[in-house]
């Protein structure tokens, strides 16, 4: 929409001023969610279980008198605190580039040229372009409005579009409100408030404060997380009380019961998750997606079907112009004439004086200067149900009106008077090119002598003139992505408002099954029943209308697939929000489409959404492997908290070895495993099913059997050098070595489940061998220099010694590979009907 010759471009406000303005006033936009100091996220963390218990423990050793033991935890408990704070910016930058990227952004005229900006960078006195989907910017006076309604429910609760009237000259502000959505018509507007001074913000405050839902995989870490913390609280009070009966030292039983308990609980799980999935969004968003709901990740490797319009995502929404249909001929542009010309700027008349659809656009760019001297739009005549064309009413200012409608030929050859024979010939003509993928448009004219317009296109007599045919070609890259969709198990869909013809042409070229294709009057007659059928069958639908889409998507998720759906419209949002995963189209898309979906395409491209399944597959294998690592982890370090009681053996495990290992685990997750690329064919799988289980049974137990072998491979260190008259310090040095030995291995063993025993090892991941060098040299520093050996109760043992230790610990997991063999043998491949083994 263009401001009208009433509106002159040159009073819109200068850059230069905007700039003082913004200055002056501040962003447009709500308060941010106060950012949590370091003190107050410092004090939230010492109230996690994990530092509870150092504290504790560190309170003991005080207690008992060793001062450097105590001194020694407290001087982890701050370290540890500092890595996590450095993981919790790391997590928060990330999310506020994602904040970034999600900003509304607005249309205005500023120093008389149309220029789309940030929404927080507008400011009093810019002039808002309004139009069908935009969320507005800013509280504005209008002064211009064309048909406007505006849906203010966001602020007055009332579900029921209000219309919007301009009234410039009599000193009334009438306003649109920020925040609110234009359904229909144009406008355009100047600036009166922004920011907290808007009406928004004086009552918007706890808009900003809602707290974000967790994700299904939140929730179930949380209830793992509750239920082993339970057991281990349980365990903690049983060992302090059995270590007391046993060696009658209860300060000393308090302190092992801690260290169990430590060794225990899982706190690095709801840590894991939330390192992932922001830092797994952040990833999408460098391959041009942005994700506006964490839950759109864990869905994307459970994605069965997929689908998509034509224009702009399988093709590549460069529509232009290429041949128009005249008194039964087509002719080229080359070799249009005067009364093609008459064609093309009636289709033009027909179209936004300043479209934002790339089809009005190729046509305005066919036809230059149609609208020099057709006056101004009186009257629009919208798309509706069972009306597939838009007519627009010009008059001029000597007042001589006009209609002009362009749209499928079907709804606009049934607005003219013609001979059958004439509308055969028409209809044979759309048909052919619609076999040649071509975009076709029926345009005609009609005059006008009454004075109030006609309440439909119906009451115009319309004079045919042809048909306008455009083309946009298939992006290259599309074929290609949709084989690699069939390939991975996901089920591409097409659905258009086209022709069935051109939805078929452009569907064969794309590489789809177009041997049937449903169009939107069938769908209308089918049942629910008959459409779930159909859409187990039927790959390609024509002539769809944007209301329609949801019950497509109903169809299918009731045929128990998982929907990513695309959609740019704002009839487009309901089916958005039912799909599974909505993806709205960044570049074409309106703001109520982006604000309904999950994911936004910065890049109106299909391969962009396919290199999406892809990553989301990546990360959730890669959650999955970080879980069962954690799994496993856990066990021997348990174990052997236990087990020295139990066997009458020295203690093994004491706070300050758990603090150690702490810093191999965290960031062995947060950093190692997350930066892990996707196995090789990760689109060679059919999707997991949308209810498998983070903690299956089969991640569990192999996380359970890893564990227990490590401990084993320990255990056995630790009894023989006893057995074998060793002295305890050294005993603990070799057993210790082993076990983080053996938590290395795991990290090799958890890299993924379709990688062989090379490529475990030279799978390139920097992150992983930085950990590998600085673990093994802490190690060697608390054996070997004294004072810190003395901290840990280690004596240095002999190389031979320690070499053998190392390679116990190392080995104790080796058995995978043939364990991964045999069961992938015995399994049959993953997918919608068991789960894999990598999650």
């Amino acid at each position: 929409m263009t401001p009208s010759r009433s509106l002159d471009r040159d009073q819109s406000l200068a850059s230069q001023e905007a700039a003082r303005r913004l200055a002056a006033d501040g962003p447009n936009a709500l308060p941010a969610r106060e950012r949590q100091g370091v003190i107050r996220f410092t004090l939230q963390v010492l109230r996690e279980p994990m530092f509870l218990l150092l504290i504790a423990a560190a309170a003991i050793y005080l207690v008992l008198g060793d001062v450097r033991e105590a001194l020694v935890l407290a001087a982890s408990i701050v370290v540890v605190i500092a890595i996590t704070v450095v993981q919790e910016r790391r997590t928060e930058r990330a999310l506020e580039a994602l904040r970034d990227l999600s900003s509304p952004r607005a249309l205005v005229i500023r120093d008389g040229i149309e220029q789309r900006i940030a929404g927080v960078e507008v400011v009093r006195g810019d002039w808002l372009v309004l139009r069908e989907g935009d969320r507005v910017a800013a509280d504005a006076k209008l002064l211009e409005a064309n048909d406007l309604t505006v849906d203010e429910s966001l602020l007055t609760g009332e579900s029921v579009p209000v219309g919007k009237h301009a009234h410039p000259g009599e000193g009334l502000e009438v306003q649109v409100f920020s925040g609110t959505l234009v359904v229909r018509g144009t406008g355009v507007g100047e600036v009166v408030a922004t920011g907290q001074r808007s009406e928004l913000g004086r009552i918007g405050g706890l808009l900003h404060a809602t707290p974000a839902s967790r994700t299904s995989l939140e929730r179930e870490t949380g209830r793992v997380v509750r239920v082993v913390a339970a057991g281990a609280v349980v365990l903690c009070a049983a060992v302090a009380l059995l270590y007391t009966t046993l060696r009658g030292d209860g300060l000393a039983g308090v302190l092992a019961g801690l260290t169990l308990a430590m060794a225990l609980v899982p706190e690095e799980f709801p840590v894991v998750l939330t390192v992932f999935l922001a830092l797994g969004a952040w990833r999408i968003s460098k391959h041009g997606v942005l994700t506006r709901r964490m839950p759109a990740i864990e869905m994307l490797g459970a994605a069965t079907v997929l689908c998509c319009d034509k224009t702009g995502t399988l093709t590549e929404n460069r529509m232009r112009v290429v041949e128009a249909w005249r008194a039964g001929a087509w002719r080229t542009q080359a070799q249009w004439e005067q009364a093609d010309a008459t064609l093309l700027s009636a289709a033009a008349l027909a179209c936004e004086p300043s479209p934002f659809d790339p089809m009005e656009r190729a046509i305005h760019a066919a036809a230059p200067g149609a609208a020099e001297g057709a006056g101004a739009i009186e009257r629009r005549y919208p798309l509706a149900e069972g009306f597939l064309a838009v007519c627009h009413g010009w008059r001029t200012e000597s007042g001589r009106a006009r209609a002009a409608i362009k749209g499928a030929p079907e709804t606009v050859l049934g607005l003219c008077d013609l001979e059958t024979s004439e509308r055969a010939a028409a209809l044979a003509a759309a048909e052919q090119a619609a076999a040649r993928g071509l975009r076709l448009l029926g345009v005609a004219s009609a005059d006008w002598s009454a004075a109030p317009w006609p309440g439909s296109p119906r009451g115009f007599a319309f004079r045919f003139l042809g048909f306008v045919a455009l083309a946009d070609p298939v992006r290259p890259a599309v074929p290609a992505a949709i084989g690699l969709c069939r390939h991975a198990g996901i089920r591409v869909v097409m659905i258009t408002g086209d022709h069935p013809a051109t939805a078929g042409a452009i569907a064969k070229q794309a590489g789809l099954e177009a041997s049937r294709i449903v169009t939107g009057p069938e769908i209308a007659d089918l049942d629910d029943a008959a459409l779930a059928t159909v859409m187990r069958e039927v790959q390609v639908f024509a002539r769809v209308r944007p209301e329609q889409k949801l019950r497509l998507v109903q169809a299918l998720r009731g045929n128990g697939d998982v929907v990513a759906m695309t959609g740019d419209g704002v009839n487009d949002a309901p089916a958005l929000k039912a799909a599974d995963i909505g993806i709205a189209m960044g570049g074409r898309g309106t703001d109520v489409a982006r604000e309904a979906a999950a994911l936004v395409l910065l890049e109106d491209d299909f391969t962009a959404i396919v290199g999406t399944v892809r990553l989301g597959r990546r990360i959730y294998d890669n959650i999955g492997y970080a879980m069962r690592f954690l799994v496993a982890v856990h066990v021997p370090l348990a174990g052997m908290s236990l087990l020295p009681l139990l066997a009458g053996w020295p203690l093994f495990v004491f706070p300050v070895h758990v603090v150690f290992l702490e810093f191999v685990i965290d960031p062995t997750c947060s950093i190692v495993f997350e930066a892990e690329r996707g196995d090789a064919g990760i689109m060679d799988r059919p999707p997991r099913r949308p209810d498998q289980r983070l903690f299956g049974l089969r991640t569990v137990a192999l996380g359970l059997a890893l564990g227990a072998s490590v401990f084993a491979a320990i255990a056995a260190v630790y009894g023989v050098a006893l057995a074998g008259g060793v002295p305890e310090g050294e005993s603990r040095a070799l057993a210790f070595a082993a076990l983080v030995a053996g938590d290395i291995a795991l990290v090799f063993a958890n890299r993924s489940d379709h990688l062989g025993f090379v490529e475990r090892f030279t799978r390139r991941n920097p992150a992983l061998w930085w950990m590998v060098g600085l673990t093994g040299a802490a190690l060697l520093l608390s054996i070997h220099v004294p004072p810190v050996a003395e901290v840990f109760r280690f004596a240095p043992p002999s190389p031979g010694a320690l070499a053998a230790a190392l390679a116990a610990g190392f080995a104790s997991v080796l058995w995978l590979h043939a364990a991964g063999a045999i069961l992938r043998r015995r399994s049959p491949p993953a997918g919608r009907g068991r789960p894999s083994t990598s999650a």
